[in-house]
């Protein structure tokens, strides 16, 4: 049976959309000051010191065995060292509302990677679910599919945008397959293999950070201890207490504050191609885990 949530666990759900919604913005103020490769390498190093300090006060067990450092290797790359760099580069072009929108698309990816990779075949619904999701998502990008090669950016921050959603999706996937391990120790695993490849790549194409003063600084700073660090600690105990399809909860919010803090902090604008595709990629994705969430939502089993 699936376990009950609690009102701290729809309290959790409602404050990781909040963090993640807003994410998008604060790359936005950090990219003020600081170029993207740099956010990204910040943003894994802070988050791998912090989990790192925490594992080690609350003494969770580190593995030892080389088969699930074989797994955390490429879960690192895939949801830390690939995306921050890709939301980072495509937010340069993009608004961080498209950011935030693009990012619902990622259990559309996830669903047809896990028929393939996992134990979890996918039904006729669940692929008309995807199908729907993905129209929306070609409505989102739509525009800029003909700009490709002509001498504008936005396409590419586009994809890109996608793209992080797409190695978000490729990383559950690995996460899935991983032999059982501390999930706070596994976290702190995978961010501190995303800072080995960011920071270096940093020091590269961008050289030594330095202080780019006020919000951009901040930003970082946030980026970081909030949607990285603290995020993924409130994730765990969420996903241990109340199960993983009540944490898909989630996906439905994050491009609703994605676009609100866009719109009503950075003041940007919102097509209403953006409006047509979130509804069709929020009903695709209804469609697709309403077997799951059902018995959550009506109470019902």
């Amino acid at each position: 049976m699936a376990p009950t949530p609690t009102p701290f666990n729809w309290l959790s759900i409602a404050v990781l959309g909040v963090v993640w919604g807003g994410t998008f913005m604060v790359i936005e103020l950090a990219l003020r000051g600081h170029g993207p490769v740099t956010i990204g390498a910040a943003r894994a190093t802070l988050g791998a010191v912090s989990l790192t300090a925490l594992a080690t006060i609350l003494r969770r067990p580190w593995p030892r065995t080389p088969r699930v450092w074989a797994y955390a290797v490429p879960v690192g790359l895939f949801t830390s060292a690939v995306p921050f760099f890709l939301l980072g580069w495509g937010q340069q072009y993009v608004s961080s509302a498209f950011a935030g929108l693009s990012m619902a698309a990622l259990p559309l990816f996830v669903l047809p990677l896990a028929h393939l990779f996992s134990d979890e075949p996918l039904s006729g619904r669940a692929f008309g679910g995807v199908l729907l999701g993905f129209a929306g998502a070609l409505v989102l990008i739509g525009p800029g599919l003909g700009q490709f090669g002509g001498g504008t950016a936005e396409p590419w921050g586009q994809a890109a945008c996608l793209g992080a959603a797409f190695s978000y999706a490729m990383g559950s996937i690995l996460t899935r397959r991983c032999p059982p391990v501390d999930s706070v120790a596994l976290s702190a695993m995978t961010l501190t293999v995303g800072a080995v490849v960011m920071v270096p790549a940093a020091l590269i194409f961008e050289g030594v950070p330095t202080p780019a003063g006020g919000l951009p600084d901040l930003a970082l700073l946030l980026l970081g201890l909030v949607p990285t660090a603290f995020a993924t600690l409130l994730r765990v105990h969420t996903i241990r207490s109340a199960g993983s399809v009540f944490m898909t909860l989630v996906n439905y919010q994050v491009p609703l504050w994605a676009m609100a803090f866009g719109a009503l902090v950075l003041a940007e604008a919102l097509p209403w191609r953006f409006f047509a595709a979130l509804a069709l990629i929020l009903t695709g994705l209804a469609v697709s885990q309403w077997r799951a969430l059902r018995p959550l939502l009506t109470g019902r089993g």
